[in-house]
Formats: C-alpha cells, sequence, structure tokens
C-alpha cells in the first residue's frame, strides 16, 4: 500500500464510531427549523443593513462589501470548525454556540448601522465586529448541522433531507425579509435595532427548541479511539479525492457567481427604480420566495418520478446556472424591459433558477460527504463558499462603483455587474457537466408509516 493509502486507512481507523439509528424524518425538519433560524438573521444583516448604508445613508457600496467579505472571510475556519464538531462526542452544542454568536453578531451589526448616522468612524468599527461574528456563528452552526445530517440519515435519505434543510432556510428568508419589510417602513435606526433583535432572540430560541434531544439515541459520533489525528492530515486526505475537490472548484465558481448580486439587488431597486427600504426589502423576499420554489420543484422532478432523465443531478446545475445567467442579463436590461416585464417579476425568476441549481448542488454535496471526516468536507465546501461570497460580495461592490465613476450612470453600474455574473455562471455550468454525480437515490418509501420513520 502506498503512502497515501496508508494515511488513509489509519485516518478511517480513528473515524467516529456511528450508532445504528438515523434520523427520522420529523428529526429531519427539526434540523430544518434551525437553518430557518438561521436564515432569518443572515438576511437581515446581508441585504437589509446592506440597503441602509447605501441608499438611507449614501454612503459608498463598497463599505457593506467589507463588512459582508468580513462575514464570509472568517468563514474560512469552517474546515477547522467542522474538524472539532468531527472529533467531539456530540455536535449539539456547536450548534447552539453557533447560534448564539450569530444571534450576537447581527443585533451588534444592526446596532453598528443605527451608530453610523451618528458616528461614521465607530459605527464601522462596532459593524466590523458585529460582521465578524455573524460569520463565525455561521461557521460554527451552519457546519456543525450540515454535518449532524449527513452523519445521522441513512444514505438514500440525505439528499433529500438537505433540500429540506435548504428550503426552510429560504423559507426564513422570505419570511423574514416580507416581515421585516413592513416592520421597518417607516424606518428609523432605533426601528432597525428593535426589528433585528426581535428577530435574532426568536431564531435562537427557537433552533435551540428543534435541537432538544435530536442526537439522543441517533446516529451520534462519539469520543475517538486512540490518538487523535491531526487537522492538516485530515484534509490532506479530504482534498485527495478528485470527486472533492472538483466539487470545491464547482461551489467556488457558482457561489462567486450566485453572491455578486446580494449587496446590490436591493440597493438597484431604489436607485434605479425608486422603491423604498420596506419594498426593497420586500423584493429580497419574492426572489427568496422564487429560490424556494426553484428548490422544490429541484425535488420533486429529481426524484425520478418523472423518468431519469429528468433526475439526473448534473443536468439540473446545469440548466439552472444557464437559467440564472439568463435572469442576470435581463435584469441587466431591466429598465428597457420594464413596460413588458416586471422587477417583480424577474426577481422572482432569478430565484426559481437559483434554487433549481442550488437545490442540485446540495443533493449531489450530501452524495459526496462520505461516511467519513465528514464535518471536514462539509468545512472544506463551506470555506469555498465563503471565499466565493466574500470575493462577490466585495467584487460586486467595487465593479459598481467604479462602473458608476466611468459611466456616470447608476443604472449601467448595476448592469455591469449582472452580465459578469451571469458570465461566471455559464464558466459553472460547464464545470457541473464533470461533476462525479449521477441522480438522487430512490427513497424507497413506503406508506405514511415511512413517511414518518
Amino acid at each position: 500500500m502506498n503512502a497515501l493509502g496508508a494515511a488513509h486507512s489509519r485516518l478511517q481507523a480513528t473515524a467516529p464510531r456511528q450508532s445504528a439509528a438515523g434520523l427520522s424524518w420529523i428529526s429531519i425538519i427539526r434540523l430544518g427549523l434551525v437553518q430557518t433560524a438561521l436564515g432569518a438573521i443572515i438576511v437581515l444583516t446581508t441585504s437589509t443593513l446592506n440597503r441602509v448604508m447605501v441608499v438611507e445613508y449614501a454612503l459608498p457600496a463598497m463599505l457593506p462589501g467589507v463588512l459582508v467579505a468580513i462575514h464570509h472571510a472568517v468563514q474560512m475556519l469552517r474546515p477547522r470548525l467542522g474538524y472539532g464538531s468531527d472529533m467531539g462526542a456530540r455536535r449539539t452544542p456547536w450548534i447552539i454556540g453557533g447560534m448564539a454568536v450569530l444571534a450576537i453578531g447581527g443585533v451588534t451589526a444592526a446596532s453598528a448601522v443605527a451608530l453610523m448616522s451618528l458616528s461614521l468612524g465607530w459605527g464601522v468599527a462596532l459593524a466590523a465586529l458585529g460582521f465578524f461574528l455573524v460569520g463565525l456563528g455561521v461557521g460554527a452552526a451552519g457546519t456543525s448541522l450540515l454535518a449532524m445530517l449527513a452523519s445521522m440519515v441513512e444514505a438514500e435519505r440525505r439528499a433529500p433531507a438537505a433540500t429540506i434543510l435548504w428550503v426552510m432556510m429560504i423559507m426564513g428568508f422570505a419570511v423574514t425579509a416580507g416581515v421585516a419589510g413592513k416592520l421597518l417602513d417607516p424606518f428609523s435606526p432605533m426601528r432597525l435595532i428593535a426589528v433585528t433583535a426581535g428577530v435574532s432572540l426568536f431564531a435562537f430560541l427557537l433552533a435551540c427548541l428543534a435541537l432538544i434531544g435530536l442526537e439522543r439515541g441517533a446516529r451520534a459520533p462519539v469520543a475517538h479511539e486512540g490518538p487523535r489525528p491531526e487537522f492538516s492530515a485530515v484534509l490532506r486526505e479530504v482534498w485527495a479525492d478528485p470527486a472533492a475537490r472538483r466539487f470545491t472548484i464547482f461551489v467556488f465558481i457558482s457561489m462567486l457567481a450566485y453572491s455578486a448580486a446580494d449587496l446590490v439587488l436591493e440597493p438597484f431597486a431604489g436607485e434605479v427604480f425608486g422603491r423604498s427600504i420596506g419594498q426593497s426589502t420586500a423584493l429580497a423576499g419574492m426572489q427568496n420566495g422564487g429560490t424556494l420554489v426553484g428548490m422544490i420543484i429541484m425535488a420533486i422532478f429529481g426524484s425520478g418520478l418523472f423518468g431519469a432523465r429528468l433526475a439526473s443531478l448534473r443536468g439540473w446545475m446545469f440548466m439552472g446556472c444557464l437559467a440564472s445567467a439568463a435572469a442576470l442579463v435581463a435584469l441587466a436590461m431591466a429598465a428597457e424591459l420594464q413596460a413588458a416585464v416586471s422587477l417583480e417579476t424577474l426577481y422572482v425568476l432569478l430565484g426559481l433558477a437559483n434554487g433549481a441549481f442550488a437545490a442540485a448542488a446540495i443533493a449531489s454535496m450530501m452524495q459526496l460527504a462520505g461516511a467519513a471526516r465528514t464535518g471536514t468536507r462539509m468545512g472544506l465546501w463551506g470555506a469555498a463558499q465563503a471565499i466565493a461570497f466574500a470575493l462577490g460580495g466585495f467584487g460586486g461592490t467595487v465593479v459598481c462603483d467604479l462602473a458608476r465613476w466611468m459611466l456616470g450612470s447608476a443604472e449601467h453600474a448595476y448592469a455591469a455587474v449582472f452580465l459578469g455574473e451571469a458570465a461566471l455562471f455559464v464558466v459553472s455550468a460547464l464545470i457541473a457537466t464533470r461533476l462525479a454525480v449521477s441522480r438522487l437515490p430512490n427513497l424507497r418509501m413506503s406508506p405514511m408509516k415511512e413517511a414518518i420513520s
């Protein structure tokens, strides 16, 4: 056996043992509630606060770009956090601890944005701390949550279970954006803090309640026996897997494309179309609602009930990326198209396309997660996504500001960002055709009894 194979065998020997029982569908939905809680806080910090800084305070788009980049850059720690989760006896403390840090970070970030109206310098400094905490909380809670799902759910249930989690997270995005949009009108800094604090507290309590007793008697990791493997050795083992490495590249490019519009979509609606903060937040809710529907459509047709061709994960990722590119081109031409197509329709179409490719990517991720080093694998892909989001969010705002300066037009500046994203989605579609995934496994679900077992 060669050196790499020997190292792999030694590492496998120290992998955590699993108990026989897996999570029921009801328990999977409870995990989905944790994702809903995550999404509720994230949508306020990455969308609404960004809109306030750019439109209400007339600050450069690069400022929220830098802050959100901090939030994503911190998540480069995801592989290390996932490794720590792998080595421990339980993942629940990692999730609850991460949710607590996330909630504190969300309130801190909102307070910082309110402070900017009085002191820009102190406000920016406090915002940097807030977004750092948001990133740390998301990394700890999100990575451990996905690792729990992959390690405690039977193989044939993993992909649909992951889709359920993401659908419920998008529900958190959509519901929070819609409700917060109504509560934030008319805007005031104190109203912003109150709404964010209320959402953060509710999300933390929801996550804690959802996790009670989940790991008890299920397939949870137990303490390691023998020497504890080094993090660097575990990471090298995961990176040596060609399928995992290629999927990491796909995640990076597709998420770079996906994230470049995150920080400009709400300001775009405000500057180019004159929408209020409540209206632009509601538009974000409509986009996330479209994403939710796109995920559900992919899950239904990807199940194989309508033929094997429609169940191809590669096909859904390929077509979803191309459809996302087309929707972004339409957004770049939104001012010219508004007589024929409403802005609301374009936001929903972008969400539908994003949801279809994202659901297929999530299902693929669960196929590739493997039985060992689950937390580290999830952490690697989470880190790729985080780096892409940091570069994409900041890069989108930089391109927007530079294009505005060069072209002298807000409309053309936003169009430049959308067209650049479309090009990246085309590249992602090509990479998707080479991924080592095929289709969702058969659930072999029988009757109502199986539905809840």
